[in-house]
């Protein structure tokens, strides 16, 4: 067998470029601006929870010493809180108001944009504008009379009113739940219409199974802001019962409780474990939907 030199070896391979099994990426300068850039970011964001997670394992004396490791360790934060507040009561409310808000306005929101994206009739392309202008209106306008409504109707103290409105759907997901619908091929409903299919086993037969991607983004974002709902627990959940207030509103509860002017200064770590402890569900909604919600986002422009 022949043997091969370095000359030769070196004559056939083409000049500029490397040897098979000696390539490495080269980083350009923006490159790695780029990266320092993200890395940099990247820390920014999480300073706060770590900061966070930090202060929980604190003693109250030290929790405002901005240290990013305790140092002492109160790892007995986390069981205290249960004693200190009714956390777990906290957690169980917004726990069902989220859900219930969520699965109420992704469902009725989807109904009323498959309408939209299947029917055609005069006026549709207005009545879908009219829908949208709906979202011009700033919360603080429609507060008031949405209050005299909830008022009248006696559902003040209960968790009819951060939820009841979600029946009725929302412009914004309609207007996302509408766009996905657009882009199924409208054969297959005509071809069920021919097979005898109702229009509800249209929407729930066929829109509903093809748009699960765009059905759980809504539900994401639903529960989400169902959950940081403290504007309405402040304003609704007025039965005084501290068992019965959400997890924000109990937060806020215990920051007033344990402020320095109440004298409980060296109980905030209390606060801090509620605090996390209550960011914790969010992070696993979001963790598990995460395939779901990549590509709800990926799908929702493809048609107009």
């Amino acid at each position: 067998m022949a043997t091969v030199t370095l000359a030769e070896a070196a004559a056939e391979t083409p000049v500029g470029r490397e040897p098979r099994g000696s390539r490495r990426r080269r980083w350009t300068a923006g490159q790695i601006m780029l990266v320092v850039l993200l890395i940099g970011f990247t820390a920014l964001f999480l300073y706060p929870l770590v900061w966070l997670i930090a202060a929980s394992l604190k003693p109250g004396s030290q929790v405002f010493d901005n240290s990013l490791i305790p140092h002492t360790w109160s790892f007995g934060n986390y069981v205290e809180v249960w004693r200190e507040l009714p956390l777990l009561h906290w957690i169980f409310n917004s726990v069902s108001i989220a859900l219930i808000a969520a699965a109420l306005v992704a469902v009725s929101s989807s109904i009323v944009a498959f309408g939209f994206a299947y029917f055609r009739f005069p006026g549709r392309n207005l009545l879908f504008g009219l829908v949208l202008a709906t979202m011009m209106l700033p919360a603080s306008v429609t507060m008031i009379p949405t209050y005299l409504i909830w008022k009248q109707t006696g559902f003040l103290g209960t968790w009819v009113p951060l939820f009841g409105a979600n029946l009725f759907g929302s412009a914004f997901y309609i207007f996302l739940q509408r766009q996905f619908f657009l882009g199924l091929p409208r054969e297959l409903f005509e071809a069920a219409r021919i097979d005898g299919s109702s229009y509800w086993q249209l929407f729930w037969k066929i829109a509903m199974p093809l748009s699960i991607p765009s059905f759980v983004i809504v539900f994401l974002f639903e529960f989400q802001a169902a959950w940081n709902n403290f504007q309405g627990a402040l304003i609704y959940l007025n039965s005084g019962s501290v068992d019965g207030f959400t997890a924000p509103l109990g937060v806020a509860y215990a920051m007033t409780k344990y402020s320095p002017t109440a004298g409980g200064h060296n109980n905030y770590q209390y606060v801090m474990v509620a605090s996390l402890l209550v960011t914790l569900p969010m992070l696993l909604l979001f963790s598990f939907g995460q395939r779901y919600f990549i590509e709800g986002v990926a799908t929702q422009g493809r048609k107009g």
